[in-house]
């Protein structure tokens, strides 16, 4: 359970590079490009590492899924983008994909 928890926070910190992004003004702002590019190699370093454990294809396929509802979501309720029904509806089909690849690799 370990490592999916830490794949979980690589997740988390690609919502934190990926909004962080925005902030850096095309990487001129220097805080905001140093903690988007900590936030990077954080997210990079936790993924590589939960690879040794979770098969490859099952940990890039979540963390690209926490990365995208994260930011998704993040963008919504901070940034206030357009919420609709759609992106609620295919929002929660990435979450039920997520949620069927753990049950899937019940032995890992």
């Amino acid at each position: 359970m370990k490592h999916w928890i830490i794949l979980c926070v690589a997740g988390l910190f690609e919502v934190v590079w990926a909004i962080g992004l925005k902030h850096t003004d095309g990487f001129s702002r220097l805080w905001p490009s140093l903690g988007t590019g900590l936030a990077f190699i954080l997210s990079i370093g936790l993924l590589s590492w939960s690879m040794q454990y979770v098969p490859a294809g099952t940990a890039y396929a979540v963390w690209v899924g926490v990365g995208v509802v994260g930011t998704a979501v993040v963008g919504m309720v901070l940034l206030g983008e357009v919420v609709s029904l759609a992106k609620l509806i295919s929002l929660s089909l990435i979450v039920f994909g997520i949620v069927g690849l753990k049950l899937s690799s019940v032995n890992i």
